[in-house]
């Protein structure tokens, strides 16, 4: 029996560009609220910390780098080659004039907008074919049921993660250039003949959308499946028939074969050292040694993916690390989640292929395919994913779901037309359904706040979950809050270097040192290349006047991260508190040019030379600091102290008096000034400033001691002149 949707074109109401508009809007509508959101999780290392963002950053770069900014030969890069997505990125970044999030987002949900809209198009062939009028324009056979998978596709929630998350952008552009790709194909298709030009342009487009995502390559399966299901109308119990295999169909799948083929070699060559290297905590079924535990493990996966396609209502920002426990065992309770999703999808299967009603058939195929398809890269079969589930993975095979689901209400619909009214109520109840958790989830996804908090309940057992939760309460000050969620993170993944590392940092400034100094040196027993724990230990041990041990802490920190800066001033601290002066310099100057405003190394040579005399040698290094950082007014106020030392009070006035400006709260600047004033004679501006001082900090023993003293002498001037 035919889906009376395919016989019902003149009853759509909507014009074909009418209904495109309203998917649109029902997309802009379910999204919109996340336009002003901060940049969270990924955004950070994606965006904020990418110098291929950066005007000064020559543009060939994102060719040579990947998608976080690392160079895609070193070991440590993991190899996501997005050069289009990070373009995008940059001409953001140059439109806005520096990293303003909101023109991220806005253009994020214009993209998922348009994807929706075009969705139409792509379901309509999937659904109807490439019939065409009297004009050879193409017809839409199937324009309600396109269109209500249209609107399920604008608003299912699955999509929060790509739309709401600015590192989403792959994702959409995948899809976009997937859709174009897919939908060039079919131009390739007119009166029974073929295009090798448009074939030839739809690989053009294959490739972009791999230039974008890695997924984007799955739209060769979709194309070559359509093309043997749809333009070939070949039953799948006739494939291997070989008379049914024109020459044609084999010309364009081993154009699409060819193609493909071009594509992996070149991702292969580029990605230079071979696959990514990820650990078990990033996908711990793939680290199993036994198979069938890996099997039953990633099928159960599977099923947890497929759970969010029908519920998305348990959306995590991370699903790692503790949030999906192993199977370990067929007795475990979970397989029925396995036998569920393969029973469904074998019943599926089977409709597909004994269907009488060859067009349900071709439906029913081409929707699963559109469905598994793309989600191949991400089922660990072919190679290991760094990832336990991820949401944005589904965003392409959503597609596939929506199409089904709104072909299977269409036919239930021919079948129970008593209920007519009632499942087109259900169905409308469920769109809203989709809408409102839409924009609750985007909400989430606006602060880094909201998004890790609604993970507590959905992952209370991921321990990353607990981490992040502790870096923004630690971020925004809260330390005692970020200390509890950091222990329960270590409870939850007793070897989590990084949440020891970041609690011994905290228990550092709250000077419970010894307790600091046993989690850093755990942190960096489990893994020895930990370069910012060893530093961090290093400042624990310098603190408890372990000098040695810090030293050697500092050394390795150097060891494993050549270009550290930071930890280069920390060894020069260590110098200077045993009096290595030189060696102190030394490490300060390694500091600058490493990182040429380090402006903590400047301000501590400046300080050193000052103490030990060296004027001269002070005041060069003072005005070069300047040259770099011109606004720092801590390089100013100790630039100044050393001028006045030589007595070019002139000039050391200026730095005082440009250091105030920019921070004219100062109290030992207000101190310092008059002590300058005291010296050249000018004793009423010398009170001023000792008064103000006072005002600001009123406990200074020596600028009281130095007030006073004016105070004497300008008594003694009065008497004088009396």
């Amino acid at each position: 029996m035919q889906n009376p949707l395919l016989a019902e074109v003149d009853h759509m109401v909507l014009t074909s560009l009418q209904a495109k508009v309203t998917v649109a809007l029902v997309a802009l509508l379910c999204f919109c609220n996340s336009y002003d959101g901060e940049f969270v999780f990924d955004d950070s290392e994606a965006i904020v910390n990418n110098k291929d963002l950066r005007p000064t950053t020559p543009l060939s770069s994102i060719w040579c780098n990947d998608f976080w900014g690392s160079n895609l030969r070193s070991n440590s890069s993991h190899k996501s080659y997005r050069p289009l997505t990070v373009l995008t990125f940059r001409l953001n970044h140059l439109i806005a004039g520096g990293l303003h999030p909101v023109g991220f987002h806005v253009l994020n949900i214009i993209l998922h907008a348009v994807i929706s809209a075009l969705m139409i198009d792509v379901f309509a062939i999937l659904i109807g074919g490439l019939g065409r009028d009297e004009d050879g324009q193409r017809l839409n056979l199937a324009p309600k049921t396109s269109f209500l998978a249209g609107l399920f596709f604008a608003a299912h929630p699955v999509h929060t993660e790509s739309v709401a998350g600015i590192v989403g952008r792959a994702d959409l552009l995948c899809a976009l250039f997937f859709q174009l790709s897919f939908l060039t194909y079919c131009k390739a298709f007119n009166k029974g003949d073929f295009s090798v030009h448009w074939v030839a342009v739809s690989l053009l487009l294959c490739a972009a959308a791999m230039l974008c995502k890695e997924q984007g390559i799955t739209v060769l399966g979709v194309n070559a499946a359509f093309d043997v299901l749809l333009i070939c109308n070949v039953n799948v119990y006739e494939l291997s028939q070989s008379e049914i295999l024109s020459m044609g169909l084999l010309t364009r799948l081993g154009l699409l074969g060819l193609g493909g083929i071009s594509m992996l070699y070149s991702r292969w060559r580029i990605m230079g050292t071979g696959p990514p290297a990820f650990t078990e905590v990033d996908n711990p079924a793939s680290f199993e040694e036994s198979i069938l535990i890996r099997i039953l493990n990633y099928n159960y996966y599977y099923s947890l993916n497929a759970w969010l396609l029908l519920c998305p209502w348990w959306l995590c920002f991370d699903w790692s690390m503790g949030c999906v426990p192993l199977i370990k065992s067929a007795t475990d309770w979970r397989m029925v989640w396995l036998l569920l999703l393969w029973g469904f999808l074998l019943g599926l299967i089977g409709q597909a292929l004994c269907s009488q009603d060859s067009q349900r058939r071709r439906t029913l195929t081409l929707g699963l395919v559109l469905l598994v398809v793309p989600f191949l890269p991400a089922c660990n079969v072919f190679f290991r994913v760094g990832f336990v589930i991820a949401e944005r993975v589904l965003y392409l095979s959503s597609a596939g779901y929506c199409l089904l689901l709104a072909y299977s209400l269409g036919h239930c619909c021919s079948r129970w037309t008593r209920y007519k009214k009632l499942l087109l109520a259900l169905t409308l109840a469920l769109l809203c359904v989709y809408v409102a958790r839409c924009a609750l989830r985007s909400q989430q996804w606006r602060s880094e706040q909201s998004l890790f908090t609604s993970a507590l309940s959905v992952c209370p057992l991921n321990a990353k979950v607990h981490y992040n939760v502790g870096k923004n309460l630690a971020d925004r000050g809260n330390t005692t809050a970020a200390v509890r969620y950091y222990r329960e993170a270590v409870r939850l993944h007793p070897t989590y270097v990084h949440a020891m590392n970041n609690l011994g940092n905290i228990l550092k400034e709250k000077n419970e040192l010894i307790e600091a100094e046993q989690l850093l040196s755990k942190a960096v027993s489990i893994q020895s290349d930990f370069a910012a724990a060893w530093m961090n230990l290093g400042i624990v041990q310098n603190s408890l006047q372990k000098f040695e041990e810090a030293e050697q802490s500092y050394l390795n920190a150097i060891r494993f991260r050549r270009k550290y800066p930071d930890c280069y001033y920390n060894l020069g601290r260590l110098y200077a508190d045993q009096n290595r002066h030189v060696d102190a310099l030394n490490a300060w100057r390694n500091a600058t040019v490493l990182k040429p405003d380090h402006s903590l190394a400047w301000n501590n040579m400046v300080i050193l030379l000052d103490n030990l005399g060296n004027l001269a040698q002070a005041e060069l290094i003072g005005r070069e600091a300047l040259r770099i950082v011109p606004n720092d007014h801590t390089i100013m106020f100790s630039l100044a102290n050393v001028l006045g030392k030589l007595e070019k009070y002139k000039e050391s006035e200026s730095f005082f008096l440009h250091a105030l400006q920019i921070n004219p709260n100062a109290a030992s600047c207000h101190g310092n000034l008059a002590v300058l004033y005291h010296r050249w004679g000018k004793l009423e501006l010398a009170k001023k400033h000792y008064e103000l001082s006072l005002k600001l900090d009123p406990e200074a023993a020596g600028t009281k001691d130095n007030y006073n003293m004016l105070l004497r002498k300008l008594d003694q001037l009065k008497r004088k002149t009396a």
